[in-house]
């Protein structure tokens, strides 16, 4: 099996697992356990699913992230970058198309780390990234309002950002203002314990003391306890969901954007982690881990798993070292569930909101968002395309869009940057005596020398192709230096081989120069080869190859 294959838990313990690295990533996981504890709550409420569920996730997708990943430090489980698909698809196919459609994106997954198909996530442009997760926050942040302000709906809330807005806003008479304190509340902790005591667990502590100030107080809020009557003390049985073909093709779509999504979300989280770490992970066994943890979640009832920064940054800020430190973060969830359910009953929702209000405004990457705008009116127009179909419309599509106007701005410039003209070049020459060498111009009215610099590809094929058209039917030789032609495709070769067409017509003699490997190559299948064409290896040789033929 080649390495790129192997778990990175394999290459740990390969190279020696000692007592320190395991209190190390004992401590790590533990850290990280406690920040996930109430994020897995909240993102699974957002998600429209009981809180449980995001439990689930976290402790059987998280753990098998970590055990088959190719990433050292990657910690797994339910994230806010999935809310609005989630929510959306369960809405539609309800829980066990939900369940079906997290199972077939595992699949999926599978299938596109065996095909190496990781290594094409990185083609991905910077603005589209940066677009897609400032988009996400939006409706992350949206999604919470209802929570936030305590509002009480007559109906379902809508999954479209316009309509929530007009629906939220006709409920705006029926604010709860316990809530709104509530979630005041655990934001102020949050960021104040950010500045203040930045290691410890903000999240948590907020949580926790806003549930003591709702109980003690017994403030009229919603809280877990009063919408979903608790959470269960352990995992579930494993299941495979309901399953029909008919089920199946329907979800298909939904499942298609949970994998694109998912690799996109951990490939990105590993790179981040390698660059905290200095290490390098492994894409296609990410992939392929990533696969594994979304079935096996499904199988357990929960959500769809991925790679989460913030908590990957948190387990190398924290001293992980290893694959152990996700494995034990989900085995410290799990007994935070086992000891500890009966407690998450008096979480008011109002405080799980705010949490993810603080996640929502951490995701957009400001001054990223803000040096794309102000870099180029094309790095623009992406970012901000990606950004407003991803809110207004749905986010494959903003990938798909961004991915494809970066694309073309990238043919374009590409396109621009390539040179093609007549150029003169010099030739050494000695002296009578035979002393010294100088420089002339090779002027040779019989010869007519171009020289084309860049990539030559289809994007500025025509542009090439225009230029040479211009070739004087009276040379004789027309030379067509290739050396700083690093790649040539088959639309380019083809505007070449028109060109040797039209020399042939009028008897000049076509002499390519100075071509690489790869472009002799290619315009030897597109028939531009001898004898149609001379080869030679730079100007200089074909021009002294015609001096030695006019004097023979």
């Amino acid at each position: 099996m080649p390495d790129s294959l192997v778990p990175k838990t394999v290459s740990v313990f390969k190279e020696g697992y000692d007592g320190a690295r395991l209190k190390a990533d004992a401590f790590s996981g533990l850290t990280v356990a406690i920040v996930a504890l109430p994020l897995s709550m909240a993102i699974a409420i957002a998600s429209g699913v009981t809180p449980d569920r995001g439990l689930y996730t976290a402790i059987v997708g998280g753990f098998l992230v970590s055990l088959l990943g190719g990433s050292r430090v990657q910690i797994g489980g339910p994230a806010g970058a999935f809310i609005v698909l989630v929510a959306a698809t369960g809405a539609r196919h309800g829980l066990d198309g939900l369940l079906l459609a997290t199972a077939m994106s595992g699949v999926m997954l599978v299938a596109a780390g065996y095909l190496r198909l990781g290594n094409y996530i990185k083609f991905i442009p910077y603005p589209v990234t940066v677009g897609f997760t400032a988009g996400i926050a939006v409706i992350i942040f949206a999604s919470q309002l209802r929570d936030l302000f305590g509002l009480t709906l007559s109906g379902r809330e809508p999954g479209p950002i316009i309509e929530k807005l007009a629906t939220l806003g006709l409920a705006a008479g029926t604010v709860n203002w316990a809530a709104v304190l509530t979630a005041a509340l655990t934001i102020g902790i949050i960021l104040a314990l950010r500045k203040l005591r930045p290691h410890w667990p903000g999240m948590l502590i907020a949580v926790a003391a806003a549930s003591a100030f709702v109980a003690l107080l017994q403030l009229p809020t919603e809280t877990i306890g009063t919408r979903f009557g608790g959470i269960p003390r352990g995992l579930p049985s494993p299941a495979f969901p309901p399953f029909s073909l008919e089920k199946a093709g329907a979800v298909f779509p939904d499942a298609v954007s949970f994998a694109l999504l998912g690799a996109i979300e951990s490939l990105l989280s590993a790179v981040v982690a390698d660059g905290m770490t200095g290490r390098r992970h492994r894409s296609s066994m990410e992939l392929i881990a990533q696969g594994i943890a979304n079935f096996c979640s499904a199988l357990f009832g929960g959500i769809c798993v991925t790679g989460t920064i913030a908590r990957t940054a948190t387990n190398v800020r924290a001293g992980g070292t290893s694959p152990a430190s996700g494995m034990l973060h989900s085995v410290f969830l799990l007994l935070f569930m086992l000891l500890a359910a009966p407690l998450a009953s008096y979480i008011p929702l109002a405080a799980l909101a705010g949490v993810l209000a603080v996640v929502a405004w951490n995701m957009i990457e400001k001054p990223a968002f803000m040096a794309l705008l102000r870099s180029s009116y094309g790095d623009a127009v992406v970012l901000l395309a990606t950004f407003v179909i991803v809110v207004f419309r749905e986010l494959t599509e903003g990938i798909v869009i961004g991915f494809a106007l970066g694309a073309v701005l990238f043919i374009d410039r590409m396109a621009k940057s390539i040179s093609v003209g007549e150029t003169k070049p010099l030739v050494a020459l000695k002296k009578e005596n035979g002393e010294e060498e100088h420089p002339v111009v090779a002027d040779d009215p019989d010869t007519v020398i171009y020289r084309i610099s860049g990539i030559f590809f289809f994007g500025s094929a025509a542009t090439v192709g225009t230029v040479l058209d211009r070739i004087a039917d009276q040379r004789r030789n027309f030379i067509l230096d290739c050396s700083e032609v690093p790649f040539m495709d088959s639309t380019a070769a083809n505007v070449i081989e028109g060109t040797l067409r039209k020399a042939e017509r009028t008897g000049v003699r076509f002499i390519v120069t100075g071509a690489r490997s790869q472009v002799r190559r290619t315009l030897r299948q597109h028939d531009v080869r001898p004898p149609r064409v001379v080869m030679r290896a730079s100007v200089q040789a074909a021009l002294k190859s015609i001096r030695d033929e006019k004097s023979a």
